[in-house]
This record gives C-alpha cells, structure tokens and sequence, in this order.
C-alpha cells in the first residue's frame, strides 16, 4: 500500500483520542519504522513551562504501538503496551519533537521496539523502549 494513504488511515484512528488531543502526526512508515511528530505548546507543559514526560511516553507508545500493529501478519491478533522504559535526556519548552518507533524483535508473543524523540536540531529528548503483548484480538 501507499505510504500516504497508509499515513492518511494512521491519522484518522486519532480523531477523539489522547492522539488528537496532544496533537501526535504519523509523518513517514517503512518496512520496520514508523515517525511522528508533536507540537510542544503550553497544552502538553508541565508546571515549569516544560514540555511533561507524560507528553513524550504518550507519543513513543503510540508510535510504538501503532508500528508493532502494522507488522503484526494476521488480522486476528492485536499488540497492545505491555511496558515501557523512558529516559528523559533533555528539556524542552516549545517547538516540535519527531519520534522514530524502530523494530528491535518482532516475536510471535511480544514485540520489542525503541523510540528515540528528538527535537528540530536532532537533538535527543527522550529515549524509550516499549514492549508489546501480542494478543487474540478477541481479548480487546
């Protein structure tokens, strides 16, 4: 399928969800990545004026998520966040942050991905490891 009609359908599952609230994008798919962005604006600060890890973790698990779907072979399975590792490297208060979901394991029960976020200078953010339960779809 078309990268830009697969991104097209990526961004419509977002309509009235946490995505469209904090503004996450899918901007580019390959065979084993996905990318994303999000705006830092006051609406995904914490008090400090910073942007809130939260924000970060919400945007590395979506990408991560939503890739780890993408590669699952079947329709009758779904990848749901199992667990997530976030290192908090840099501060950031306003502009965009892009993360880059990357496939590590691609298992038959889990899937193992990174995401690195960084901001416009290719600077790190945050860095995070999220793995997936692979799971009857059934169950959701």
């Amino acid at each position: 399928m078309d990268q830009h009609i697969l991104l097209d359908q990526f961004n419509k599952t977002n309509t009235d969800t946490l995505m469209e609230t904090l503004g996450i994008v899918y901007t580019e798919i390959g065979k084993d990545y996905l990318i994303g962005k999000m705006e830092v604006t006051s609406k995904i600060h914490q008090p400090f004026g910073l942007l809130h890890g939260g924000a970060s973790i919400a945007l590395a698990e979506t990408l991560g998520s939503m890739l780890s779907n993408h590669i699952l072979e079947g329709d009758d399975q779904v990848a749901v966040g199992q667990h997530m590792d976030a290192n908090h490297v840099k501060a950031k208060r306003d502009g965009t942050v892009f993360g880059h979901a990357t496939v590590v394991k691609k298992g038959r029960s889990s899937h193992i991905i990174k995401i690195e976020i960084k901001d416009e200078k290719d600077q790190l953010i945050c860095y995070c490891h999220l793995t997936n339960a692979v799971i009857p779809k059934k169950y959701v």
